[in-house]
């Protein structure tokens, strides 16, 4: 079995925490790893690591990269398939078959996404065994959640009569897929007891997916056709690319699962929750005796069932009842309940004014460490840096800002044009534009320097990559598929 997991979304309303830059999946919510750590660590009972992989965008890997080393060791580079451009769940899962179809074309793939939240992973895991020993008779398995309540925000799905196959068992045909209901319909579905929510989690045999995308989606096959062509001609990143530039954006729920005469469901009461918004934090965190969730520095007094966050700087809330007051550094939400699946719209408006704060944090996290903004304005930004022991940042260039360093903690080793030297705490250093230069921590103590930038443009795109250990200099040359295993 080989475990396909979704973490390209953007989890706009998780906004402010959620940036386009950190996403929903590289938070901790409900727990004390993040969600793609609490997706890949309920899988691997089930399935080796290296049968795990990550889909996604360049733009987050990295981020991703990291924290799986982090919480379970070890490289995780070869784990990833990486999406040339945002085309919905069917292109994406389509790319994916296509690299296990070059591994094993009888394999079972199960498909998750990476920011949902599971509380009782001992049942998902008989749940995936129920569902993959459908998959081998040729069956596409969803999960389906017995709801616990008149849910409108979600898509339902209507169980048949069940699977009648040897070796099957409580699985049962998809009758038919239904749009989100309004409240009487959603109370209606939960009272007949025959619909399930749609969890978005897919279990199949790789060929048997291929040939329902061949049959149900004939430009997504086409494409597909071109890319498996493409390995191993040295063009496959350019063919991929090409093929994905074109291609419709489309769910795999529109595009195979509503069309297919194959489609079965495992009812599955596992302690869901896609953690859609901020409401949802009550599904995976507990209240205190007020029914707040209250996270930070914080100071309460009378608020009731209200959601309130404080990343650094102290809130303060006073009788406030069923709100959500959520604060980071540089931007802070303030909503009822009722309007908390809004906030995407706020992040759309955010997007119009091309403002900065949908995209990144204050603090962007780095392979090397991270840096913080200070403080910017006309011509000038300041930012602490922290690169970590034995790390070192990429050998580049600024064509539009010089930066002064001024070390705080730890030793820096500076290339700075053809001179190489060590600058220690209380000493600075001087950067002029378009000098080749380079920061290195040597030491065993986290490096920490404070970098005043100037110049007539500051954009973090103005770095020419001459040498980098992360290889981000020549992410265009990389193949958005792993490498075949040995």
């Amino acid at each position: 079995m080989y475990a396909v997991i979704m973490a390209g979304g953007s989890g706009t309303r998780f906004w402010p925490m959620s940036r386009e830059k950190m996403p929903k999946q590289l938070l901790k919510i409900g727990g004390e790893d993040t969600l793609i750590q609490q997706t890949v660590d309920r899988v691997l009972p089930l399935i080796d690591r290296k049968s795990v992989f990550i889909v996604t965008n360049q733009g987050i890997a990295g981020d991703i990269e990291r924290q799986l080393a982090e919480r379970f060791g070890g490289s995780w580079a070869q784990n990833f398939i990486r999406e040339p451009q945002a085309k919905n769940t069917a292109p994406a899962l389509g790319l994916s078959a296509v690299h296990l179809n070059r591994i094993d074309p009888e394999g079972i793939m199960i498909v998750l996404s990476a920011d949902h939240a599971i509380k009782n992973p001992g049942a998902f895991l008989s749940c995936l065994s129920a569902a993959a020993g459908a998959a081998r008779q040729g069956y596409l398995v969803t999960l389906g959640i017995k709801p616990g309540r008149p849910e409108t925000g979600y898509g339902y799905i209507k169980a048949g009569a069940a699977c009648s196959e040897p070796g099957i068992s409580g699985v049962f045909r998809v009758e038919r897929f239904v749009e989100k209901p309004d409240r009487p319909t959603a109370e209606e579905y939960l009272r007949s007891g025959q619909y399930y929510w749609n969890s978005g989690m897919f279990v199949w045999k790789v060929s048997t997916f291929l040939e329902e995308v061949a049959r149900h989606m004939p430009a997504l096959n086409d494409g597909l056709r071109e890319i498996q062509k493409a390995i191993g001609s040295g063009r496959e990143a350019d063919t991929i690319r090409e093929v994905f530039s074109r291609l419709p954006s489309e769910s795999v729920d529109y595009g195979i699962m509503e069309k297919t005469s194959r489609a079965a469901v495992v009812p599955a009461d596992i302690g869901w929750s896609d953690v859609g918004s901020w409401t949802a934090l009550e599904e995976v965190t507990e209240k205190d005796g007020q029914g707040n969730i209250i996270t930070g520095n914080v100071i309460n007094i009378g608020s009731t069932d209200s959601v309130i966050y404080a990343d650094q700087r102290l809130v303060a809330t006073i009788g406030l009842k069923d709100a959500v007051v959520v604060d980071t550094p540089d931007a802070t939400l303030v909503c009822t309940k009722e309007r908390a699946q809004d906030v995407k719209k706020v992040v759309d408006e955010l997007k119009k004014r091309n403002a900065e704060e949908h995209v990144t944090h204050r603090t962007v996290y780095r392979p090397w460490g991270n840096y913080t903004v200070l403080e910017e304005g006309d011509r000038y930004k300041i930012k602490r840096i922290v690169v970590n022991p034995g790390a070192k940042l990429s050998h580049q260039l600024h064509h539009h800002r010089s930066e002064h360093w001024v070390v705080v903690t730890g030793t820096a080793w500076v290339t700075n044009g053809d001179r190489e030297y060590d600058v220690h705490p209380n000493e600075s250093t001087y950067i002029p534009i378009s000098a080749k230069h380079r920061l290195e921590n040597r030491g065993r103590i986290p490096l920490q320097i404070i970098e005043v930038q100037n110049g007539e443009y500051l954009g973090e795109d103005d770095i020419v990559r001459l040498d980098d250990d992360y290889n981000r200099h020549d992410q265009k040359k990389l193949s958005p598929l792993p490498e075949l295993p040995k």
